[in-house]
């Protein structure tokens, strides 16, 4: 027989939202959104479920690993649950809007489901919202979407926003341009993403000088794009070069204020990216506010790096809202207002239309201050008047 605290356990990773944190959270929601519809970007709603084949292709492929599966009792097909948004609004960008105008500005918010939580982040099902800029490839493409990554941070009242920016092509690029082959390539990635000077240096044979110094050289924004443009770069990896300088001046020209940094040698998180890419912090916070990048909408998804993917030039952010929530301050408390039994109903609507929460007496009681403080109300009303509890 099941019993009220067993029936209450959730599985690792999962939790309820109580008051008044859920109305906290769909709140910050809607003022994400608001603030990227008002740069013309609309929303979408894609399901939480899809058959597996259109959930996992193009860049769907990179959370293969994290998506739960099931079979679907009406076509007897296996279906996926959603672990990443972005995949599903690109499949409506290259499907059902395939005819709308480009650029196409695409936003979104809604819930994934993972297979399995991070280290800094155990939640497996998290709140996400988010934009997708597809159909362009300018430099002003990526400053766009960066800049409003960081405002939408701002009007929700997250302080001390910065932008880390990394181009995770330009390692492969690279190595490709002097030669290395895959195994190399692969080893180097490896020594890289651990930092690790040594084993760079070790295995890094033509291009370890080069990756050395970009590495130390990640940083400040000014700092690194001295390095980058002071390196002797392969032909191959100067488109990467170019955009990156110029999404810098870009970024700096509209938010001087903003803190930029870079990291030249970046490739974890950003499998299916296929350019340049960034992630959104804020001071105090350990995880990160927010990921993006280019990818092709509509493509392969397998990264491959200065091929022809397919599909469009896409690029986007994601925010996660549990960090987000951490980065602002607590919600203000509600102004509630206690009606004892009997109050008019014209009460309650003149009080609801001054901003006033009302919680209604459904019976009557002998202490209604008291039934007002059990309530969680701040106030009662009395005779017409509002008194403040103590």
């Amino acid at each position: 027989m099941s019993t009220p605290l067993s029936t209450a356990l959730l599985p690792a990773g999962l939790h309820d939202v109580l008051p008044p944190d859920a109305a906290h959270e769909a709140a910050a929601v809607e003022r994400l959104m608001a603030e990227c519809a008002s740069h013309g970007y609309e929303r979408v709603k894609p399901p939480l479920v899809e058959f597996e084949e259109g959930l996992l292709a193009g860049p769907g492929a990179a959370m293969a690993q994290q998506t739960f599966r099931l079979m679907d009792p009406v076509s007897q097909r296996t279906m996926g649950l959603r672990a990443d948004i972005t995949p599903q609004v690109a499949r409506i960008a290259t499907s059902r809007l395939s005819r709308a105008p480009r650029p196409l500005r695409l936003c979104y918010a809604g819930q994934v489901l993972r297979v399995k939580g991070s280290h800094l982040r155990p939640e497996r099902q998290l709140a996400q919202a988010g934009v997708e800029l597809i159909g362009a490839l300018a430099p002003e493409g990526d400053a766009e979407v960066i800049l409003l990554g960081a405002r939408a941070l701002d009007v929700v009242g997250v302080r001390h926003v910065s932008v880390d920016l990394c181009v995770p092509t330009m390692v492969p690029l690279v190595c490709r341009g002097l030669g290395l082959a895959e195994e190399e390539t692969r080893a180097l990635r490896a020594a890289l993403d651990r930092k690790d000077a040594a084993a760079v240096a070790a295995v890094g044979g033509p291009a370890a000088a080069l990756l050395e110094t970009l590495m130390d050289a990640s940083g400040p924004a000014d700092r690194a794009m001295a390095a980058l443009v002071a390196a002797d770069l392969p032909e191959a990896a100067e488109k990467d070069r170019r955009r990156l300088t110029e999404v810098v001046r870009l970024i700096r020209a509209a938010r001087p204020d903003l803190t930029v940094t870079i990291d030249l040698v970046e490739h974890r998180g950003f499998e299916y990216q296929t350019g340049l890419s960034f992630t959104l912090f804020a001071r105090g916070v350990r995880a990160e506010l927010g990921v993006g990048g280019r990818y092709r909408a509509g493509g392969n998804g397998n990264g491959d790096v200065g091929g022809d993917a397919g599909g469009e030039p896409a690029t986007g952010f994601t925010l996660y809202l549990d960090s987000v929530l951490r980065a602002v301050p607590a919600p203000a408390a509600v102004r509630r207002v206690f009606l004892p039994h009997g109050t008019p109903a014209a009460e309650g609507e003149r009080l609801r239309a001054e901003g006033w929460v009302t919680v209604a007496g459904l019976e009557p009681v002998t202490d209604a201050a008291a039934e007002a403080a059990r309530l969680r109300c701040t106030h009662i009303h009395d005779g017409g008047a509002l008194t403040a509890l103590e």
